[in-house]
């Protein structure tokens, strides 16, 4: 997946090969950065591969684990009562004399 994005492999890398110059590099110092660069993309490749394979694994169970999980009940409406009616009543009529008829302007 993500290796298909790149453009250089560790093998690209250590096989690359440098014309030389009147003044070029040192060849030396060249080649120890080169192999810090491999190594790095080898340990890089190393890191995505683990990490795809945990993300597969945690995928599978998260999947395993909605199969296993029953759908939750339905949530009820509450069941309003004559009480329920009695007490809205109550609460509006103690509204309109505590606010008088500034609440309804």
């Amino acid at each position: 997946m993500f290796s298909d994005k790149l453009k250089l492999t560790a093998k690209d890398i250590l096989e690359k090969e440098f014309k030389t110059g009147l003044r070029g590099y040192q060849q030396e110092e060249v080649d120890k950065f080169l192999d810090l660069i491999i190594k790095d993309y080898e340990t890089l490749h190393k890191e995505i591969e683990a990490l795809q394979q945990e993300n597969t694994r945690l995928k599978r169970m998260m999947d395993e684990q909605k199969i296993k999980q029953p759908t939750p009940p339905p949530v009820q409406q509450p069941v309003y009562t004559s009480a329920n009616t009695d007490i809205l009543k109550r609460l509006s009529n103690l509204e309109k004399a505590v606010f008088g008829s500034k609440l309804y302007e």
